[in-house]
Order: structure tokens, then C-alpha cells, then sequence
């Protein structure tokens, strides 16, 4: 796969419910859009606060429950230093691995899946691509394969959100 690899560090941002163990191992990892939970699971990160709850608020209406029935929420900040990143963060890098950008709604993932299982499966720690909820800013998909992933420790405090934050700009459903 035409795939380049990249070194990614920086602050990304995740949520998880108030009072949670940030690091928390589900039992039956979840099917994500670049992984399904029975291959690898993976952590999911925003580039900044608005795509977190811009990406939060695709997830709610794809349940079709209030917004406010998902919390409280707690914003964590993260320190990610990693040094095999598959970059697929442009339209010609996705193309390139035979991806379209990606849209809301979980019809698409199939593909994006098989791509992001190949690209572990090859040694890529993690895939920086498009948000689909918010075009313009980026998500990062890091596999997980054990409960603590080195290079990507979270930064306490956490940040709880009681109310449905504002509804961010440039979303998309």
C-alpha cells in the first residue's frame, strides 16, 4: 500500500464518562471506522475540542438519543509521540490507498477497516486522517494492543462537561 509514514507528536484530545479509568479496556473492544474491536482495539483522538464534540455529536444522532442522556463527559487532554504514523490526512494520501474521504455514518467503514487492519497488521502504530464530522481537521486512530500505549500518556486534570457543549462549527452529520 502507497502509504507514507510519519512521526506525529503533539496534544490531542479524547472523551471518555466523567469519572471513568482513561485508560479503561472494554471487554468486547468496539468496531471503530479503521478497526474492528475482534482484530485490534484502538483509542480514537481529536485534534482539538471542537472535532472531539463534533465527532461526539455524529455519534449521538447516530443513536438517535438526546445528547444529554450521554452525559456528563470528561475532555482529556493527551501527549502523543509516535513514530510510525500512517499519513492519510489529504484526499490524494487516501486515494492513494484506495480511500475516499471519509463521510458520516457507518456504511463506509467496511473499507476504511481493511486499510486500517493492513496498516497494523504491517506496523503502523497509528493513522492520521479527515475528520468526518468536521472536514478540515483531523482524527488519529492509535491501535492499541495492550492497556497502556507508550507515547501516549493523557495530561490530568480532565476537563468534565455536564452540558451539551456548544454545537461546533463546520460539522457535519
Amino acid at each position: 500500500m502507497d502509504v507514507e509514514s510519519i512521526s506525529l507528536s503533539g496534544t490531542w484530545w479524547r472523551h471518555v464518562p466523567a469519572g471513568a479509568d482513561v485508560l479503561y479496556e472494554p471487554r468486547d473492544p468496539a468496531d471503530s471506522r479503521w478497526q474492528r474491536g475482534t482484530v485490534v482495539d484502538a483509542w480514537y483522538f481529536a485534534d482539538s475540542p471542537e472535532t472531539v464534540w463534533a465527532e461526539w455529536y455524529r455519534a449521538v444522532s447516530e443513536l438517535g438519543v438526546p445528547p444529554s442522556h450521554l452525559l456528563p463527559r470528561d475532555l482529556w487532554r493527551w501527549e502523543v509521540s509516535l513514530v510510525r504514523v500512517a499519513d492519510l490526512s489529504t484526499a490524494e494520501r487516501l486515494d492513494r490507498a484506495g480511500l475516499r474521504p471519509p463521510t458520516p455514518g457507518r456504511t463506509t467503514w467496511p473499507s476504511f477497516q481493511r486499510v486500517g487492519e493492513e496498516l497494523h497488521a504491517d506496523g503502523f502504530q497509528s493513522v492520521l486522517a479527515p475528520s468526518a464530522a468536521r472536514p478540515g481537521n483531523l482524527v488519529l486512530c492509535v491501535f492499541r494492543d495492550a492497556r497502556d500505549v507508550p507515547g501516549v500518556p493523557p495530561i490530568p486534570p480532565p476537563t468534565t462537561v455536564d452540558e451539551p457543549p456548544i454545537v461546533p462549527r463546520g460539522m457535519t452529520t
